[in-house]
């Protein structure tokens, strides 16, 4: 009766969302990385990024698999949007800069619109405090190719110029996220003093 008990529980613990990662107000971590944008790879920095306005960080478990696709679908329709309120975007994943360069070229996802960062070693989510799962064994991403990295949480930050945490969004829903993400920088936009 125990063990039933317990088999019973254990799905329902493994459900619940885990928020442990750096909340509002955190500094967040700069990190350096290879990233790719429009296919091709460059080193990405986070201070430099910050120089230019706010950047939406934001960590997803694979490049082509579902909620991730539709996460990226919706950065990259959005993008013009996130640009207007003067905010960059950066996605973060473990997956292979080999990857991230078909992924981030692709006209379905990233649509060349923004970069993502290959975290292979799992080191900037570690910083974030993300957790990473490991992959099943033989699972394969929506072209079919078996992935062999861990997975990310899905959360996104909104980091202010001066390196402080906005916002972090998790426990959504990939579209969500994106939707609430463009919310927050349209504030900092508006709460921003006019030049006059």
């Amino acid at each position: 009766m125990k063990n039933l008990f317990l088999k019973s529980l254990l799905p329902a613990v493994f459900a619940l969302p885990v928020m442990a990662a750096l909340p509002e107000g955190h500094p967040a971590p700069d990190f350096q990385a290879q990233a790719s944008l429009a296919g091709k790879a460059f080193n990405y920095t986070l201070e430099d990024a910050l120089k230019k306005g706010p950047v939406v960080v934001y960590f997803y478990p694979s490049a082509y698999t579902g909620g991730c696709n539709l996460q990226a679908h919706s950065f990259a329709v959005n993008h013009e949007k996130f640009a207007a309120a003067g905010a960059s975007i950066v996605g973060v994943s473990l997956d292979s800069i080999e990857r991230l360069n078909d992924f981030s070229a692709d006209p379905n996802y990233c649509a060349s619109k923004f970069p993502v960062a290959s975290d292979a070693d799992g080191k900037i989510s570690g910083h974030y405090d993300i957790a990473v799962k490991a992959a099943a064994p033989g699972k394969t991403d929506s072209r079919g190719v078996e992935i062999n990295h861990g997975f990310a949480e899905r959360t996104t930050f909104v980091i202010t110029p001066n390196g402080k945490i906005a916002a972090t969004l998790g426990g959504l829903k990939p579209e969500e996220n994106v939707a609430k993400a463009l919310e927050i920088v349209e504030k900092l936009a508006a709460d921003r003093p006019k030049a006059n």
